[in-house]
């Protein structure tokens, strides 16, 4: 029993907190999103100082690449409406992004990935589902939007209103769970695996680690763009 709880501390992460006012803050979770919100912005700037329109560098490639890949996505879903919704999400694929490879530091305890963490997930699907209600009424009127609850039938709006509630569980939750995951899975490897064994299949796991951050700061915005595309769909025409 005494081995079991000792692996259980071992695997499972554990935040160093503070309690302020009866509020719990994670600080770990706290350091981890202001570095990863500093790279973003040290990238940007740093990109922008080296911008050309030349031969691109490969960090000016990739973010050319980000930024057309989603201003077609958002041309297809939302059309020419609502265009911050090309900087926002464009800026959610990166911040994810860099916030999920925080796991693959070796300081991973020190250093956490904050969207291992469910506050910072549920945070920013609160922000952005939010912001997709105030933008949908904003462009289509609080009655043309409050409308769209009622279709196709009336007798749908309780599942609709559901579906709306379900929406920033679900976005939060599957970033959570995915990264979650991941980083338990590094604990599992660190502390079954002999020492000289363990770079095998910690490279192996890193890797897949790479393309599941990837893939799941790619979800979030392309989900992010969706939801916008449903708030504001038909805004163009009814203007």
């Amino acid at each position: 029993m005494t081995s079991l709880l000792a692996a259980e501390e071992s695997v499972i992460p554990h935040h160093t907190q503070v309690t302020v006012a009866g509020l719990t803050f994670n600080l770990d979770t706290i350091w981890s999103t202001l570095v990863a919100g500093a790279i973003v912005v040290a990238l940007g700037l740093y990109m922008r100082s080296r911008i050309t329109h030349g031969v691109p560098s490969k960090l000016q490639l990739l973010w050319e690449v980000v930024v057309e890949a989603v201003e077609t996505q958002v041309r297809t879903a939302i059309g020419p409406v609502a265009p911050f919704v090309v900087p926002l999400a464009v800026t959610l694929f990166f911040f994810i992004l860099i916030a999920n490879y925080l796991e693959l530091i070796p300081t991973m305890h020190y250093l956490p990935p904050p969207t291992g963490d469910v506050n910072l997930p549920a945070a920013m699907a609160v922000f952005v589902i939010v912001l997709v209600h105030v933008t949908g009424i904003r462009k289509r009127g609080a009655g043309n939007y409050f409308k769209h609850f009622l279709q196709p039938f009336p007798v749908m709006l309780p599942f609709n209103i559901v579906e709306e509630i379900a929406k920033p569980i679900s976005l939060s939750l599957r970033l959570f769970g995915n990264i979650f995951a991941s980083t338990i899975m590094l604990s599992v490897i660190a502390f079954l695996f002999p020492f000289y064994i363990v770079p095998v299949p910690n490279i192996a796991w890193k890797l897949f680690a790479l393309f599941i951050g990837a893939m799941q700061a790619f979800i979030f915005a392309l989900l992010t763009i969706i939801y916008f595309g449903f708030a504001v769909g038909g805004a163009e025409e009814e203007h």
